[in-house]
């Protein structure tokens, strides 16, 4: 599938193309810059239920009795930040990517599609195993992101793990 003609209408053609490192990295930032702001919606009072504990923690300095409530709030209130902050983007990327417009904001700004190995719709099930091998191709140095730059469909790790494609449509006017 180097270039695929996937629709032809009267006046221009749908080409479909593999979406390499750079597309993909570009729709990330853009996918960065939304998930910040929703994050930012959602964290912000567990910000200020943080700042609240660490400005009721006693001054004394020393690790005491009544140190441990406050303790217990503060890493409370952590876990939750993390909690969410995972929370949104999982849902964000599996939510988009399963549905009809096959791909994040970032991706459909760029023309660029999530699919199966036929091209096809991704379920919600297989976008959320794509964003969780996202987890292992971070975790060995980002080379499975890497990777996308260099196996013949532009796979990343996580694309081969979950089964999936990444491609850019480009209308192409006819002559």
């Amino acid at each position: 599938m180097e270039n695929e003609t996937i629709n032809q209408q009267s006046n221009y053609s749908i080409v479909r193309t593999y979406a390499g490192f750079w597309w993909r990295f570009l729709a990330l930032i853009i996918d960065s810059i939304i998930i910040g702001i929703v994050q930012s919606i959602f964290i912000m009072p567990l910000l200020g239920f943080l700042g609240l504990s660490l400005a009721s923690f006693p001054e004394s300095g020393s690790m005491d009795q009544e140190s441990i409530p406050y303790l217990i709030a503060m890493a409370g209130s952590m876990s939750m930040l993390y909690i969410v902050s995972f929370g949104i983007g999982w849902l964000y990327y599996a939510f988009f990517e399963s549905s009809k417009y096959q791909g994040t904001p970032g991706k459909i700004m760029l023309n660029i599609k999530v699919t199966d190995m036929e091209g096809n719709q991704i379920g919600f099930g297989r976008a959320t195993g794509r964003f969780f091998g996202k987890i292992i191709s971070a975790m060995i140095f980002y080379i499975g992101f890497i990777m996308a730059g260099f196996t013949s469909r532009k796979q990343a790790l996580h694309d081969i793990m979950a089964g999936c494609l990444v491609v850019k449509e480009e209308k192409i006017l006819k002559g």
